[in-house]
């Protein structure tokens, strides 16, 4: 029988079916997700090149984005200088100089600590608010009621905040390495006797002149994927109160990997 039924002899076996099925939509919402990505960012281009985005509300961002989060950046940065500075000094035997110190936690931070937590930071205190906030609007009607009367969402609620990270995040990741520095030198003082010129000395000793400018770019590629995340998430929101529920605990997971895999790419690009 199942020879003259010509699907029978090509279905797909259900061991492999079972593996390949999770797959293919695995690759279906990721290629749903760029799709849609890639369509808000063409939208917030125009936006952007017609002039169209208020520098006002760019401001406005800026302030609620990069001012507002000053305080937890730099505690964030200064526990992060404190415990690498630790860590180090635990490791560290008497056949390696203290000076080397300088150096250990000055590139920990600005290389790697500094924008990475900074962005992890922005993730749940901006990038969550972004998504539950465009969410609310989105499940009330509230975009619908801006197209309604003539407005375009994109140019009022994304543009002006996808600009405003660009513009944040770098700024935060400068004040965060500073402190993170800070906090390690004086840790390193405190804890193995270390001078703040000794200190300083290990950190010119490896010091290059691309590591600052590599640590802002990864601001800037922080401050960009965090709201763009956040906004595309918070636009296709549905099903009332849990659904803005879950759409923000999925933008933030989707953020965190995002900024993880973006940060693993940065070494094999630029360094």
């Amino acid at each position: 029988m199942n020879g003259n039924n010509p699907s029978a002899n090509t279905a797909m076996p259900v061991p492999l079916q079972a593996v390949l099925a999770p797959v293919g939509r695995v690759a279906h919402t990721v290629a749903v997700h760029a799709g849609e990505i890639a369509i808000l960012l063409w939208k917030v281009g125009r936006a952007y090149t017609e002039f169209r985005v208020s520098v006002r509300e760019i401001a406005r961002q800026v302030y609620i984005i990069g001012v507002q989060s000053i305080p937890i950046v730099i505690v964030t940065a200064g526990l992060a200088g404190i415990v690498t500075s630790q860590q180090g000094g635990y490791q560290f035997t008497g056949s390696i100089p203290l000076y080397v110190m300088g150096s250990v936690v000055t590139q920990s931070i600005v290389l790697e600590m500094g924008p990475v937590l900074t962005a992890i930071v922005l993730v749940g205190r901006v990038g969550a608010r972004i998504t539950a906030e465009l969410g609310t609007m989105k499940v009330s009607e509230q975009i619908d009621a801006l197209y309604s009367v003539g407005r375009d969402p994109i140019e009022m609620l994304a543009a002006p905040r996808i600009l405003a990270g660009i513009i944040a995040l770098p700024l935060l990741v400068g004040i965060a390495n500073l402190f993170g520095i800070l906090a390690g030198m004086y840790t390193a003082e405190l804890t193995m006797g270390l001078g703040q010129e000794s200190f300083f000395y290990g950190a010119r000793l490896f010091w290059h002149s691309w590591d600052l400018l590599y640590s802002l770019l990864k601001g800037v590629a922080f401050g960009f994927v965090i709201p763009t995340i956040a906004i595309h998430m918070g636009l296709r929101t549905g099903g009332g109160a849990a659904g803005v529920g879950l759409q923000t605990t999925q933008s933030v997971m989707f953020m965190t990997l995002t900024i993880l895999i973006v940060d693993a790419m940065f070494p094999p690009l630029f360094l």
